[in-house]
């Protein structure tokens, strides 16, 4: 799995003009599932999301986490974070799992975020999104699980 973490002050996501989720602060995960993705992706994937040390403490040291924080979070699936333009100038998708499986180990993550306490916003799956933040930072991390997905070497 690969997800592209950013702390924000507030975000959005917005679906044939109904807005469907809305944070304050916390973070905005665009969250994509590649082929050979597994549970043990997913639950690697929700424990780093939860306990990622991202908010500033008192003394503005990067130190909290969002259980450390009533902050919140919205999950927006993202298969594109998949593609591959290496070569020719399309992007090439075969790395991302394709719509079913991707489709319930996204939901999973956002159940196992949700069962550790959190406030989980989330898009619709396949949907075209509009997508707004305000990034706090700017603080923007890539975050791939350790699973057959993941680049070798």
């Amino acid at each position: 799995m690969r997800a592209v973490v950013q702390r924000v002050l507030e975000a959005s996501v917005t679906v044939e003009g109904q807005r469907v989720s809305e944070i304050g602060p916390g973070l905005l995960v665009l969250l994509g599932v590649g082929k050979g993705d597994t549970e043990a992706d997913v639950a690697w994937m929700a424990e780093k999301l939860a306990t990622l040390r991202i908010f500033e403490d008192t003394a503005g040291k990067m130190n909290l986490s969002l259980e450390d924080t009533s902050r919140q979070l919205i999950v927006v699936s993202q298969f594109t974070l998949y593609g591959d333009a290496r070569k020719g100038r399309r992007p090439s998708f075969i790395d991302a799992m394709e719509p079913v499986g991707a489709k319930a180990l996204y939901e999973r993550t956002c159940e196992l975020l949700r069962q550790r306490g959190l406030s989980v916003g989330t898009g619709i799956f396949a949907a075209d999104m509009k997508v707004a933040l305000v990034n706090d930072g700017p603080v923007t991390l890539l975050l791939e699980s350790p699973g057959p997905s993941a680049p070798k070497g």
